[in-house]
């Protein structure tokens, strides 16, 4: 007669782990996007056939890029936060490298109306990285040239504008301010003022202090007929 071994006698504790086969991951959803006002950028960034017609594989790259860059939707569609993200992308490397900010051997906060970006400089050295920026619409144009950091409230709210919350408020040119916007940063204009989402904000707070030089140039796209006509 042959013998059966318990688990108990072998020295088992429990019964050995059975392998399972790796679930398979979902396929990713179709991307049907329709062609964005901003294809042609995109295709041009993603080293894409640069036709300006949105494609399958168009789509792919686009959404896979918004992914990677955190906009939302990831949906494959080149629209403005995309491009502007694309903007964003592209200058990280240099942001000064048409040499449009002055360099300087003290701190500069660079506002390049042109892309809509804003990044802080001293001499070649970048210590603050380029991130969107919303500037002032067409009439309420953000003022060029070179600034002086006067006023800074971290919990401040307009005089003007219905109480508007401004969080991380830093004044540079009677009454326009770098500060915290908690809306789509990427819609519209302010009224002068550099907007900044909340996080970018708050981190420029922490680097910019009273008496800092601030340099303002280029033109808000969309502003162009008010800047001529001034």
């Amino acid at each position: 007669m042959v013998a059966v071994l318990s688990s108990a006698l072998l020295g088992w504790t429990t019964a050995p782990a059975i392998a399972s086969a790796p679930l398979a991951s979902a396929p990713a959803p179709e991307c049907t996007a329709r062609t964005g006002p901003y294809q042609w950028d995109l295709e041009r960034h993603l080293k894409l056939v640069a036709d300006g017609r949105q494609s399958t594989a168009d789509c792919v790259a686009i959404r896979a890029f918004q992914q990677r860059a955190g906009v939302k939707p990831a949906d494959g569609y080149a629209g403005l936060a995309t491009y502007r993200t694309m903007l964003v992308v592209q200058a990280r490397a240099n942001p000064n490298a048409a040499g449009k900010c002055p360099v300087r051997t003290y701190q500069v906060t660079c506002v390049d109306l042109d892309r809509q970006l804003v990044w802080v400089q001293q001499g070649d050295r970048v210590i603050y990285r380029p991130v969107p920026a919303r500037t002032g619409r067409d009439g309420q144009e953000t003022r060029t040239g070179w600034h002086t950091v006067y006023w800074k409230n971290r919990d401040h709210h307009s005089d003007l504008y219905d109480n508007a919350p401004m969080p991380f408020a830093q004044f540079f040119n009677d009454g326009q301010a770098f500060h915290g916007v908690l809306d789509d940063l990427f819609r519209g204009g302010s009224h002068g003022c550099v907007n900044l989402r909340y996080a970018d904000a708050e981190r420029l707070w922490r680097i910019m202090h009273e008496g800092d030089e601030v340099y303002v140039w280029g033109v808000k796209p969309g502003t162009e007929r008010s800047a001529a006509r001034g």
